[in-house]
Protein backbone atom coordinates (compact mmCIF):
# COMPACT_ATOMS: atom_id res chain seq x y z
CA UNK A 1 0.00 0.00 0.00
CA UNK A 2 1.02 3.58 -0.58
CA UNK A 3 1.17 5.78 2.52
CA UNK A 4 -1.07 8.85 2.50
CA UNK A 5 0.58 10.74 5.36
CA UNK A 6 3.86 10.66 7.27
CA UNK A 7 4.31 12.14 10.71
CA UNK A 8 4.39 11.11 14.36
CA UNK A 9 2.19 10.34 17.35
CA UNK A 10 2.76 12.75 20.23
CA UNK A 11 2.30 10.80 23.48
CA UNK A 12 3.39 13.01 26.36
CA UNK A 13 7.06 13.62 25.66
CA UNK A 14 7.28 10.58 23.40
CA UNK A 15 7.14 10.99 19.62
CA UNK A 16 6.42 7.90 17.57
CA UNK A 17 7.19 8.23 13.84
CA UNK A 18 4.43 6.62 11.78
CA UNK A 19 3.04 6.23 8.28
CA UNK A 20 -0.70 6.42 7.60
CA UNK A 21 -2.58 4.22 5.14
CA UNK A 22 -6.23 4.20 4.08
CA UNK A 23 -7.90 1.22 5.76
CA UNK A 24 -10.91 1.08 3.43
CA UNK A 25 -11.79 1.59 -0.22
CA UNK A 26 -15.23 1.71 -1.82
CA UNK A 27 -15.89 -1.06 -4.32
CA UNK A 28 -18.15 0.94 -6.63
CA UNK A 29 -19.06 0.22 -10.22
CA UNK A 30 -18.08 3.43 -11.99
CA UNK A 31 -20.09 4.72 -14.94
CA UNK A 32 -19.09 7.30 -17.50
CA UNK A 33 -21.65 9.78 -18.81
CA UNK A 34 -21.94 9.43 -22.59
CA UNK A 35 -23.79 11.39 -25.24
CA UNK A 36 -26.75 9.15 -26.08
CA UNK A 37 -26.58 9.97 -29.79
CA UNK A 38 -22.92 9.18 -30.51
CA UNK A 39 -21.74 7.57 -27.21
CA UNK A 40 -18.93 10.09 -26.79
CA UNK A 41 -17.86 10.68 -23.16
CA UNK A 42 -19.21 13.97 -21.83
CA UNK A 43 -16.56 16.55 -20.92
CA UNK A 44 -17.15 19.06 -18.15
CA UNK A 45 -15.64 22.50 -18.56
CA UNK A 46 -15.15 25.29 -16.03
CA UNK A 47 -16.79 28.32 -17.57
CA UNK A 48 -17.67 31.82 -16.39
CA UNK A 49 -21.21 32.74 -17.48
CA UNK A 50 -20.39 36.45 -17.06
CA UNK A 51 -17.27 36.38 -19.27
CA UNK A 52 -18.75 33.66 -21.50
CA UNK A 53 -15.51 31.69 -21.80
CA UNK A 54 -13.70 28.69 -20.34
CA UNK A 55 -11.32 29.54 -17.50
CA UNK A 56 -8.13 27.91 -16.19
CA UNK A 57 -7.42 26.73 -12.64
CA UNK A 58 -5.09 29.65 -11.89
CA UNK A 59 -7.99 32.06 -12.48
CA UNK A 60 -10.09 30.47 -9.72
CA UNK A 61 -10.16 31.96 -6.20
CA UNK A 62 -11.87 30.91 -2.95
CA UNK A 63 -15.06 32.78 -2.14
CA UNK A 64 -17.21 32.49 1.00
CA UNK A 65 -20.86 33.42 0.36
CA UNK A 66 -21.92 35.25 3.55
CA UNK A 67 -25.07 36.65 1.90
CA UNK A 68 -26.87 35.65 -1.28
CA UNK A 69 -24.64 36.78 -4.14
CA UNK A 70 -22.05 38.48 -1.86
CA UNK A 71 -18.65 36.89 -1.24
CA UNK A 72 -15.50 37.34 0.81
CA UNK A 73 -12.41 36.40 -1.21
CA UNK A 74 -9.69 34.37 0.56
CA UNK A 75 -6.35 33.69 -1.13
CA UNK A 76 -3.80 30.92 -0.54
CA UNK A 77 -1.42 33.15 1.46
CA UNK A 78 -4.17 34.08 3.92
CA UNK A 79 -5.08 30.41 4.40
CA UNK A 80 -1.45 29.50 5.07
CA UNK A 81 -1.13 32.35 7.60
CA UNK A 82 -3.98 31.08 9.80
CA UNK A 83 -2.79 30.38 13.39
CA UNK A 84 -3.20 26.60 13.53
CA UNK A 85 -0.59 23.95 13.98
CA UNK A 86 0.98 22.97 10.67
CA UNK A 87 3.06 20.06 11.96
CA UNK A 88 2.54 16.45 10.96
CA UNK A 89 1.70 15.24 14.45
CA UNK A 90 -1.11 13.19 15.93
CA UNK A 91 -1.46 15.02 19.24
CA UNK A 92 -3.09 12.84 21.92
CA UNK A 93 -5.16 14.94 24.32
CA UNK A 94 -7.24 12.37 26.25
CA UNK A 95 -7.71 8.66 26.89
CA UNK A 96 -11.32 7.46 27.08
CA UNK A 97 -13.37 4.26 26.84
CA UNK A 98 -14.56 3.32 23.37
CA UNK A 99 -18.07 2.62 24.67
CA UNK A 100 -18.42 6.32 25.57
CA UNK A 101 -18.36 7.38 21.89
CA UNK A 102 -21.45 7.23 19.72
CA UNK A 103 -20.49 5.64 16.35
CA UNK A 104 -22.09 8.62 14.56
CA UNK A 105 -18.92 10.58 15.36
CA UNK A 106 -16.64 8.26 13.36
CA UNK A 107 -15.73 9.20 9.79
CA UNK A 108 -12.79 7.50 8.01
CA UNK A 109 -10.39 4.79 9.14
CA UNK A 110 -6.62 4.68 8.64
CA UNK A 111 -3.91 2.18 9.57
CA UNK A 112 -0.79 3.45 11.31
CA UNK A 113 2.57 1.74 10.79
CA UNK A 114 5.78 2.62 12.67
CA UNK A 115 8.60 4.15 10.67
CA UNK A 116 12.29 3.47 11.26
CA UNK A 117 13.09 3.82 14.95
CA UNK A 118 9.45 3.93 15.99
CA UNK A 119 8.69 0.23 16.52
CA UNK A 120 9.35 0.07 20.28
CA UNK A 121 7.36 3.16 21.38
CA UNK A 122 4.63 2.14 18.90
CA UNK A 123 4.27 -1.30 20.52
CA UNK A 124 4.55 0.24 23.99
CA UNK A 125 1.64 2.60 23.33
CA UNK A 126 -0.44 -0.17 21.76
CA UNK A 127 0.09 -2.55 24.67
CA UNK A 128 -0.55 0.16 27.27
CA UNK A 129 -3.86 0.98 25.56
CA UNK A 130 -4.77 -2.71 25.54
CA UNK A 131 -3.91 -3.04 29.24
CA UNK A 132 -6.02 -0.02 30.22
CA UNK A 133 -8.78 -0.84 27.68
CA UNK A 134 -8.84 2.78 26.57
CA UNK A 135 -8.54 4.61 23.28
CA UNK A 136 -6.85 7.95 22.63
CA UNK A 137 -8.57 11.12 21.48
CA UNK A 138 -6.24 13.22 19.35
CA UNK A 139 -6.05 16.08 16.88
CA UNK A 140 -4.36 15.71 13.52
CA UNK A 141 -3.91 17.85 10.43
CA UNK A 142 -4.74 15.94 7.23
CA UNK A 143 -4.90 17.67 3.84
CA UNK A 144 -4.98 21.15 5.42
CA UNK A 145 -7.93 20.24 7.67
CA UNK A 146 -7.63 19.80 11.41
CA UNK A 147 -9.56 16.71 12.42
CA UNK A 148 -10.59 15.18 15.71
CA UNK A 149 -9.51 11.54 15.78
CA UNK A 150 -9.70 8.36 17.81
CA UNK A 151 -6.61 6.18 18.11
CA UNK A 152 -7.27 2.57 19.11
CA UNK A 153 -5.34 -0.66 19.43
CA UNK A 154 -6.50 -3.70 17.48
CA UNK A 155 -4.71 -6.99 16.85
CA UNK A 156 -1.08 -5.87 16.52
CA UNK A 157 -1.72 -2.42 15.07
CA UNK A 158 -2.82 1.10 15.91
CA UNK A 159 -5.78 2.42 13.95
CA UNK A 160 -6.74 6.06 13.58
CA UNK A 161 -10.32 7.05 12.88
CA UNK A 162 -11.09 10.65 12.01
CA UNK A 163 -14.15 12.00 13.80
CA UNK A 164 -16.75 14.69 13.32
CA UNK A 165 -16.79 17.60 15.72
CA UNK A 166 -20.05 18.02 17.69
CA UNK A 167 -21.03 21.00 15.50
CA UNK A 168 -20.88 18.68 12.47
CA UNK A 169 -23.30 16.11 13.92
CA UNK A 170 -26.96 16.91 13.35
CA UNK A 171 -29.22 16.75 16.39
CA UNK A 172 -31.72 13.89 16.62
CA UNK A 173 -34.27 16.47 17.84
CA UNK A 174 -34.56 17.65 14.20
CA UNK A 175 -36.58 14.47 13.48
CA UNK A 176 -40.06 15.73 14.35
CA UNK A 177 -41.82 12.38 13.81
CA UNK A 178 -40.01 10.97 16.86
CA UNK A 179 -42.04 13.24 19.14
CA UNK A 180 -45.36 11.64 18.22
CA UNK A 181 -46.73 9.17 20.81
CA UNK A 182 -46.75 5.47 19.87
CA UNK A 183 -48.64 2.78 21.79
CA UNK A 184 -46.55 -0.41 22.13
CA UNK A 185 -48.23 -3.47 23.67
CA UNK A 186 -46.27 -5.73 26.00
CA UNK A 187 -46.86 -8.77 23.79
CA UNK A 188 -45.54 -6.91 20.74
CA UNK A 189 -42.40 -5.93 22.66
CA UNK A 190 -41.90 -9.49 23.93
CA UNK A 191 -42.24 -10.84 20.38
CA UNK A 192 -39.74 -8.30 19.03
CA UNK A 193 -37.24 -9.19 21.78
CA UNK A 194 -37.69 -12.90 21.00
CA UNK A 195 -37.04 -12.26 17.31
CA UNK A 196 -33.86 -10.34 18.12
CA UNK A 197 -32.65 -13.16 20.35
CA UNK A 198 -33.26 -15.68 17.56
CA UNK A 199 -31.19 -13.58 15.15
CA UNK A 200 -28.43 -12.80 17.67
CA UNK A 201 -24.98 -13.89 16.54
CA UNK A 202 -21.30 -13.00 16.67
CA UNK A 203 -20.28 -10.40 14.10
CA UNK A 204 -18.52 -11.97 11.11
CA UNK A 205 -17.98 -9.35 8.38
CA UNK A 206 -17.10 -12.01 5.80
CA UNK A 207 -20.66 -13.34 5.62
CA UNK A 208 -22.02 -10.02 4.32
CA UNK A 209 -21.73 -9.28 0.61
CA UNK A 210 -22.75 -6.43 -1.67
CA UNK A 211 -25.55 -8.22 -3.53
CA UNK A 212 -26.48 -5.17 -5.57
CA UNK A 213 -22.93 -4.79 -6.91
CA UNK A 214 -22.79 -8.50 -7.79
CA UNK A 215 -26.07 -8.30 -9.71
CA UNK A 216 -24.96 -5.12 -11.45
CA UNK A 217 -21.72 -6.76 -12.56
CA UNK A 218 -23.68 -9.80 -13.76
CA UNK A 219 -25.86 -7.49 -15.84
CA UNK A 220 -22.81 -5.75 -17.30
CA UNK A 221 -21.13 -9.06 -18.13
CA UNK A 222 -24.26 -10.37 -19.85
CA UNK A 223 -24.41 -7.23 -21.95
CA UNK A 224 -20.74 -7.64 -22.84
CA UNK A 225 -21.44 -11.22 -23.89
CA UNK A 226 -24.34 -10.03 -26.06
CA UNK A 227 -27.15 -11.87 -24.30
CA UNK A 228 -30.63 -10.37 -24.16
CA UNK A 229 -31.47 -9.08 -20.70
CA UNK A 230 -34.97 -9.74 -19.39
CA UNK A 231 -36.05 -8.03 -16.16
CA UNK A 232 -37.88 -10.19 -13.65
CA UNK A 233 -41.31 -8.91 -12.60
CA UNK A 234 -41.29 -7.04 -9.31
CA UNK A 235 -43.52 -7.78 -6.33
CA UNK A 236 -47.12 -6.64 -6.64
CA UNK A 237 -48.23 -3.76 -4.47
CA UNK A 238 -50.90 -4.44 -1.86
CA UNK A 239 -52.89 -2.27 0.50
CA UNK A 240 -53.42 -5.11 3.00
CA UNK A 241 -52.59 -4.12 6.59
CA UNK A 242 -50.24 -6.70 8.11
CA UNK A 243 -50.91 -7.69 11.72
CA UNK A 244 -47.77 -6.87 13.74
CA UNK A 245 -48.09 -9.83 16.12
CA UNK A 246 -48.63 -12.28 13.25
CA UNK A 247 -45.62 -10.92 11.39
CA UNK A 248 -43.40 -11.20 14.47
CA UNK A 249 -44.62 -14.73 15.23
CA UNK A 250 -43.94 -15.80 11.64
CA UNK A 251 -40.48 -14.21 11.75
CA UNK A 252 -39.64 -16.00 15.01
CA UNK A 253 -40.76 -19.36 13.61
CA UNK A 254 -38.71 -18.79 10.47
CA UNK A 255 -35.58 -17.87 12.39
CA UNK A 256 -35.99 -20.78 14.82
CA UNK A 257 -36.24 -23.24 11.92
CA UNK A 258 -33.24 -21.83 10.04
CA UNK A 259 -31.00 -21.02 12.99
CA UNK A 260 -27.87 -23.16 13.23
CA UNK A 261 -26.61 -24.16 16.70
CA UNK A 262 -23.89 -21.86 18.02
CA UNK A 263 -20.43 -23.48 18.45
CA UNK A 264 -19.19 -24.00 21.99
CA UNK A 265 -17.16 -21.10 23.37
CA UNK A 266 -13.79 -22.10 24.77
CA UNK A 267 -13.39 -19.14 27.09
CA UNK A 268 -14.57 -15.61 27.80
CA UNK A 269 -14.50 -13.29 24.81
CA UNK A 270 -11.62 -10.85 24.85
CA UNK A 271 -12.74 -7.26 24.94
CA UNK A 272 -11.46 -5.27 22.00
Amino acid sequence: MRSLWNGSISFGLVHIPVKMYAATSRERVKFRYLHGECHTPIRYQKTCPQCQREITDNEIVYGYEYEKGRYVIIDEEELEALPFKQGRTIDIVDFVELSEIDPVYFDKTYYLEPKDGGAKPYVLLRRAMEETQRIAIAKVLIRSKESLAALRATENALILETMFYPAEVRAISLLTELNKPVDIHERELAMAVSLINNLASSFDPHKYTDNYREELMNLINRKIAGDKVVAAPGPQQTDTVIDLIAALEASIRATEDSREPEPAIAGPAQRR
